[in-house]
């Protein structure tokens, strides 16, 4: 087993070392810089490196999820899981209510909501608010994560979701954002996102809309204004409280888009770094067929769920 990690989060990471140790793991822990959203390195290596191990645990600050290097293993037969530890309240992420979803539940939603998506082209967001967003996923498979390795085909994440990796150049419309911004937390106020052609044309300068501005331009790379992936939460026991970014676009009644590098979901897009904005309460269509309305999923969820 691999884990790998960064200095923020040795402690933790040092911790479930021993124990899969005494559980008769051969591991190595592998600590990359503190806070590095890069990753330079083991992961940046053309040939990854990784491939060697049997288990990799990406365990570092921020996802490393959309490594090429990541892609390359699975391939090459390693199990992976993608183990983001960023949080904003001072808790590691390993004590949040989130992780103990039942995976088999959120696989049966994944499905049901695959089973339209897979047939459509075309994808279509409004909001109450004014959100009206559309994605194309021509030749693009749609999938899911909840956790489980097996069924992702080796390749897993901690978040509980439906992904598509959209067509990077084709994303159009208005988005309003009122959920969270990733890593930066829960949104103060909700506001106005323009698209065009894939990327980010606009984003109102509102204070909430100067920190994502902000965050955006720090990255040096016009990459990080496309977006790259559309998702869907699937976890009943995960809030939007901009806490966790993971548990944030885990939530159920939400979706997500993804933005920059995409390449191990199953793009085709290289950046310097990938992060999500978080929506509440979306009405979404699959071409024309309406498969989730104001949050809910139709065909709706047992109600004990």
């Amino acid at each position: 087993m691999l884990i790998v990690t960064d200095e923020d989060h040795a402690q933790e990471m040092e911790l479930l070392k021993r124990y899969m140790e005494d559980i008769g793991a051969t591991v190595q822990l592998e600590m990359m810089p503190k806070s590095d959203t890069k990753f330079s390195g083991l992961l940046d290596a053309a040939d990854g490196g990784l491939e060697e191990y049997d288990v990799i645990i990406g365990a570092t600050h921020y996802s490393i999820v959309t490594k090429p290097a990541v892609r390359l293993a699975v391939k090459e037969g390693s199990r992976f899981l993608s183990l983001p530890m960023s949080t904003n309240d001072n808790r590691s992420i390993l004590e949040y209510d989130f992780l103990t979803m039942d995976t088999g539940k959120s696989r049966f939603v994944a499905k049901e909501l695959l089973k339209f998506i897979r047939q459509s082209d075309y994808l279509r967001v409004t909001t109450k608010l004014g959100t009206d967003l559309y994605f194309r996923k021509i030749d693009r498979e749609a999938n899911y994560f909840n956790g489980m390795a097996k069924d992702g085909k080796g390749f897993a994440s901690s978040s509980f979701e439906v992904y598509v990796p959209i067509e990077e150049d084709q994303t159009q419309g208005v988005a309003i954002l009122d959920g969270s911004y990733g890593y930066l937390g829960k949104v103060d106020r909700p506001f106005e996102i323009g698209f065009d052609g894939g990327r980010i044309v606009k984003i109102e300068q509102s204070e909430s809309g100067k920190k994502l501005s902000k965050y955006l331009e720090a990255f040096n790379d016009p990459r990080m204004y496309y977006a790259a992936e559309f998702g869907i939460g699937t976890n009943f026991f995960s809030h939007c409280e901009g806490n966790c970014y993971i548990e944030d676009e885990s939530s159920y009644g939400t979706f997500h888009v993804g933005f920059g590098r995409n390449i191990a979901l199953g793009g085709e897009f290289e950046a310097d770094g990938h992060f999500d904005l978080v929506f509440l309460k979306p009405t979404i269509y699959a071409d024309n067929r309406m498969i989730m309305e104001d949050g809910i999923i139709i065909p709706a969820v047992p109600e004990a769920w």
